[in-house]
């Protein structure tokens, strides 16, 4: 089967920064692009120009990065009703940035263009239209069509009216946004087909811009993959406004190593997914989620007995992938849902014989500790500390003290054991005569 290649843009550093608690200094989003392009993204997002001074800073500053075969873009939005496109602040703004991609946003939605813009259906498509010509005589245009699935939704014909416009004026990607994220898997397939059959003929590259909102983001960008586009726009972890983008590092996981045809990336880049996912949260300031697919710390960590007894024997038992593949590793946790199994993986470093009794001793005392309000499961020199504990049981205690009689010492020895548990008592014996 010939692979198809999949192009990755990256909009962290302008989509994702509109998330809530999100913010990037100029030199975060440096370091970030620089790390995007050494996985060889193809695409990366640098900003708005217009909208702040940090953005347009960026763009002067991005110059001096080594990039290599990534591509950054600036992003902005059509031209001023009422205004020439060469006379537009925006679209000067955009020109100004001298990067090789610039990426247009348009309105796909009737009820956007005449109710939100204030526009004629036909002024919309004329901003479009010469905003697309102007800008590519300077970039490689890409077009994001705003709202495209709802927009298709309301009004079909106007929708594909608008990025037949925007292909027809020189875009080189036409790219479907699913803006309100509200959209479901079977109906983004279907609504790309049928609008590949209509744009085909002009000749645009297609691509797919995912919101989280129904939690269907990553779904909804490989339905778009699989029914023809070949460019997915996201975030790393998934980051952006209200429920964020599309999780590149789940989009690019899947159609890796679970679908077939597909190929992203440069070779060996997907090693590094964990690493740049946990930079990016660093950088931003950001908590990790662990429950992250692929990359989080719990995404190959198990804790029920039965679960790590398998684990033990073979991996894909309770793994959907060896965790390697993109950077992570397994880890078994401790508790009292914890089986022989997860003691013994845990005990290995310590040299302990994996013999049962052992083993079962020390579950004893994890249980126990846990049901007193112990937890061991985050807190691995504590389990440590027991697991030698229990390897070396606590000898007879003495210690010297004096009375009347005078100098003696006591013992503490076992009087009884119960449920392997030891109870000490004390004895005291006379070191010495009494005087006569």
């Amino acid at each position: 089967m010939q692979e198809r290649s999949i192009l990755i843009y990256d909009t962290t550093l302008r989509d994702g920064t509109q998330g809530e608690g999100v913010s990037l200094s100029l030199q975060d989003k440096l370091n970030i692009a620089q790390r995007l392009a050494e996985i060889g993204v193809d695409m990366i997002e640098g900003g708005y120009p217009l909208s702040n001074e940090k953005d347009a800073m960026f763009f002067q500053k991005a110059r001096q990065l080594k990039l290599g075969s990534s591509l950054l873009a600036a992003f902005g939005m059509t031209r001023r009703r009422g205004m020439k496109s060469a006379d537009d602040p925006g679209l000067a703004a955009l020109i100004a940035a001298q990067t090789p991609v610039i990426t247009i946003v348009g309105k796909s939605w009737d009820f956007h263009a005449t109710e939100v813009l204030g526009v004629s259906l036909q002024e919309n498509l004329d901003m479009i239209g010469e905003t697309v010509e102007y800008l590519s005589r300077y970039a490689q245009i890409v077009y994001d069509a705003e709202h495209y699935f709802d927009g298709y939704r309301a009004n079909p014909q106007y929708a594909v009216s608008t990025v037949e416009t925007a292909a027809r004026a020189g875009a080189k990607w036409i790219v479907f946004c699913d803006t309100n994220g509200g959209s479901l898997p079977e109906q983004v397939a279907q609504v790309v087909k049928d609008s590949k059959i209509r744009l085909d003929p002009l000749g645009p590259r297609l691509g797919i811009h995912c919101h989280n909102d129904g939690d269907l983001a990553t779904a909804n960008s490989l339905s778009a993959i699989d029914a023809g586009c070949d460019q997915i726009q996201g975030t790393f972890n998934g980051i952006g406004e209200r429920c964020g983008n599309a999780d590149l590092v789940c989009v690019i996981s899947n159609l890796q190593f679970k679908k077939q045809g597909y190929r992203m990336l440069r070779d060996g880049s997907l090693q590094h997914l964990t690493e740049l996912s946990r930079y990016i949260y660093e950088t931003a300031n950001l908590v990790p989620r662990n429950s992250q697919p692929f990359v989080g710390r719990s995404a190959f960590a198990h804790k029920g007995g039965m679960h790590v007894h398998a684990v033990n024997k073979f991996a894909h038992t309770y793994e959907h992938m060896n965790p390697e593949l993109v950077g992570n590793e397994r880890r078994i946790l401790v508790s009292e849902l914890s089986g022989r199994s997860n003691i013994a993986a845990l005990t290995q470093k310590h040299g302990a014989d994996p013999d049962r009794l052992l083993l079962d001793r020390i579950l004893e005392s994890v249980v126990k500790k846990e049901n007193q309000g112990y937890q061991y499961e985050a807190a691995e020199a504590s389990f440590d500390l027991l697991v030698t504990n229990t390897k070396q049981p606590k000898p007879p205690s003495i210690f010297w003290s004096s009375n009347a009689r005078g100098p003696t010492h006591r013992t503490l020895k076992p009087s009884n054991t119960r449920s392997s548990q030891v109870i000490w008592t004390h004895q005291e014996t006379s070191n010495t005569q009494r005087r006569s």
